[in-house]
């Protein structure tokens, strides 16, 4: 049986809160610049207008990039949920998980609705993970991380197949 559409809505908005929070801030940024720079244009005012076109434009690829990782973590929660139903809670399926937060909200979610919420929120917190962790480790470790291959690709480009182990 195919679960409803809002029901799916949701749950891909349950799964990546911070995404879609971020996305949002920046949609109201970007409009508000873009309004403006438009109001400027109209003024007379064509400099400024363009640069803030420009900054407009920045903050709509950030919407961009918020909604992929939201996406990123819907797919995440449907493998890990996946898993989890087939095979019982197992924590190092939640061990490749644990560094973000966005990761552990979308691991948790899954937890919840196979009935091993509990299990998974205890292993988070052995691991020394409370609610004000949001920034990724790797991030903490060395900021310029955010611009590597692997952690781009790790962010945005889930597995697509389950673990088949």
């Amino acid at each position: 049986m195919r679960t409803p559409l809002y029901r799916t809505i949701i749950r891909y908005i349950k799964v990546a809160p911070f995404p879609h929070a971020t996305a949002l801030t920046l949609l109201f940024v970007a409009t508000t610049l873009y309004l403006e720079a438009r109001f400027l244009l109209n003024g007379g005012v064509p400099l400024y207008a363009i640069v803030l076109f420009t900054l407009s434009a920045l903050f709509g690829w950030g919407v961009i990039l918020c909604q992929a990782d939201a996406f990123s973590r819907f797919r995440e929660f449907k493998r890990i949920k996946a898993i989890f139903s087939r095979r019982g809670f197992n924590p190092r399926i939640l061990k490749p998980v644990s560094t973000s937060r966005c990761q552990r909200d979308a691991a948790l979610l899954a937890a919840k609705e196979t009935g091993h919420r509990h299990l998974a929120a205890s292993y988070f917190k052995e691991l020394g993970y409370r609610w004000y962790h949001i920034i990724p480790d790797a991030i903490i470790q060395n900021p310029m991380n955010f611009f590597t291959i692997h952690f781009l690709r790790t962010t945005f480009l889930p597995r697509k197949k389950t673990l088949s182990q």
